[in-house]
């Protein structure tokens, strides 16, 4: 008896691991909101005037911008990613992750990370990467506010 309650138990867990967190993303339009955000967000801040330069000065194209996950951690919402790009001829892939906030009822970038291997984060360690407002977050998105 008490193994088909820990079989239960283990179920109920891996079931919530697995599906809750999609569950709480599960309005499309916000999902895709966040994705078109993510994108526009992370083409303007590599392609901008005065960028830092991850690929050492080699004339690069972006290839495509993956929102991988979104998590929500007290009032920052995670987003983690990546950017694959053409560089001299091969593929290079920057992972990243953008810490989201809502200010004054407005969604703005505080934490901004890039880093050429994979990686996982917490609201924690984003919060050692403050980010200093160049490209606006929901710049292409039509904000009716």
């Amino acid at each position: 008896m008490k193994r088909f309650y820990f079989m239960l138990l283990g179920l109920f867990l891996l079931f919530s691991s697995c599906f809750l967190p999609t569950c709480l993303w599960a309005d499309t339009n916000e999902f895709t909101r966040y994705e078109m955000s993510f994108k526009n967000f992370l083409t303007c801040e590599l392609t901008r005037t005065g960028a830092k330069d991850y690929f050492k000065g080699n004339p690069f194209k972006i290839t495509m911008i993956d929102l991988f996950a979104l998590q929500k951690e007290s009032d920052i919402i995670i987003l983690t990613g990546a950017v694959r790009c053409v560089v001299g001829g091969s593929y290079q892939v920057l992972y990243v992750a953008v810490g989201v906030e809502a200010i004054l009822d407005k969604e703005q970038v505080t934490y901004y990370t890039v880093r050429k291997n994979d990686f996982s984060i917490l609201a924690t360690e984003l919060m050692q990467f403050p980010y200093k407002e160049r490209c606006p977050w929901s710049r292409y998105w039509v904000d009716l506010d």
